[in-house]
C-alpha cells in the first residue's frame, strides 16, 4: 500500500513540479461549501501559484461536487428527512436554499448564472446547485449554467486578488 501511495505522489509531483502539493491544497479549498473558489484563489495566490494553474484549479475543484449536488442531493435530503438524520439541518438547508431561489427561478439558466458568479460566500457553485436541483431544473443546463458561473467568479476573484492586491503587494 505505501508503494502505490509513493507512486501516486511520485506521478502527481512529476506532472506539477514541485508545486504539486499546493496544487492538491487549492483543489481541495474549492471543493469545500461557501469557500469554494473565492477562498481557494487566494490563499493559492498567497502560496505563489500562477495565476492560470490557481484559477484552473480551483475551477475544476470547484466543479467537482456539483453534478452529484444535481443528481443526488434532493433523494439523500428525502432520505434524511424520512428516517429523521439530520432532519433540522436539512429542512434548514433546503429554507435557505429556496430563499435565495427567486431570481434563479424566473430567469433560470442566465439567473442561475448570474448567482453563482457573484462572488460572495453563499452563491457559488454549490449553493446554485442544490437551488437547481430543489427547483427541479435540467440537470445539463444547470450544470453548464453553474460552470458559466463558476467561470465568471473565478476570472473576478482572480483579477481581483492577481490585480488589485498583486498591484499593491
Amino acid at each position: 500500500m505505501k508503494k502505490i501511495a509513493g507512486s501516486i505522489v511520485a506521478f502527481i509531483v512529476g506532472i506539477f513540479g514541485p508545486s504539486a502539493g499546493k496544487i492538491m491544497g487549492i483543489f481541495f479549498i474549492s471543493m469545500l461549501p461557501i469557500i469554494e473558489l473565492r477562498g481557494s484563489i487566494p490563499v493559492g495566490y498567497s502560496l505563489g501559484l500562477p495565476w492560470f494553474t490557481n484559477m484552473v484549479t480551483s475551477i475544476i475543484g470547484n466543479m467537482l461536487p456539483v453534478p452529484f449536488i444535481l443528481l443526488f442531493v434532493v433523494k439523500a435530503f428525502e432520505f434524511m428527512k424520512k428516517h429523521n438524520i439530520m432532519k433540522g439541518f436539512v429542512e434548514k438547508l433546503e429554507k435557505r436554499a429556496m430563499a435565495r431561489s427567486e431570481s434563479v427561478a424566473n430567469r433560470e439558466f442566465w439567473g442561475l448564472m448570474i448567482f453563482v458568479a457573484i462572488p460572495l460566500p453563499g452563491t457559488g457553485a454549490w449553493t446554485g446547485a442544490l437551488i437547481a436541483a430543489l427547483l427541479k431544473l435540467d440537470p445539463k443546463k444547470s450544470f453548464l449554467s453553474v460552470f458559466l458561473g463558476v467561470v465568471v467568479a473565478a476570472v473576478l476573484v482572480t483579477l481581483g486578488v492577481y490585480g488589485v492586491i498583486g498591484f499593491f503587494f
